[in-house]
């Protein structure tokens, strides 16, 4: 599975942590940045490109997903749940997270996970990350159906 990362200058310390968390996992991941701190940067200059790729992916058949992060992860999410094959969802604290993260994925195959760096700590976030790695769809046709409906809105 391949992973694609992008921050913003609020993300970025905390996507620099957790990359370093995927190769100890065994994923293989492309970072679209930021690759410095800059407090003047602007999310969307990382975020689209990234999710571009991504939604390309996806659309050849691809098992890939994005992690993106930002001060909230909310405008992050927006960008990257404007493609139609993007299901974002944004992660901003550690309450319940085996409970939130495992209906992400086995509901709604949400295949991006948006961190508001802000608002959740490091452990928390490689907690969430495990979970939502290894936590799959369950094509259940109730599920299926859903996000079929979805993508026809969309498409």
């Amino acid at each position: 599975m391949k992973i694609y990362l992008a921050a913003d200058h609020a993300g970025f310390e905390l996507k620099e942590k957790l990359k370093k968390y995927f190769g100890d996992l065994g994923y293989e991941i492309q970072d679209f940045g930021a690759f410095k701190y800059d407090e003047k940067d602007d999310y969307p200059d990382f975020i689209f490109p990234a999710m571009k790729v991504l939604a390309e992916d996806l659309k050849k058949g691809n098992d890939s997903r994005g992690i993106i992060f930002g001060g909230s992860g909310q405008g992050e999410a927006m960008i990257a749940n404007r493609f139609s094959s993007i299901r974002a969802v944004v992660c901003d604290d550690n309450k319940n997270l085996d409970v939130k993260i495992k209906v992400w994925r086995e509901h709604n195959n949400a295949n991006v996970l948006s961190f508001g760096a802000r608002f959740i700590d490091e452990n928390s976030a490689k907690k969430a990350l495990k979970i939502w790695l290894e936590t799959p769809f369950t094509n259940e046709p109730r599920h299926l159906r859903r996000l079929k409906k979805i993508e026809k809105l969309f498409t």
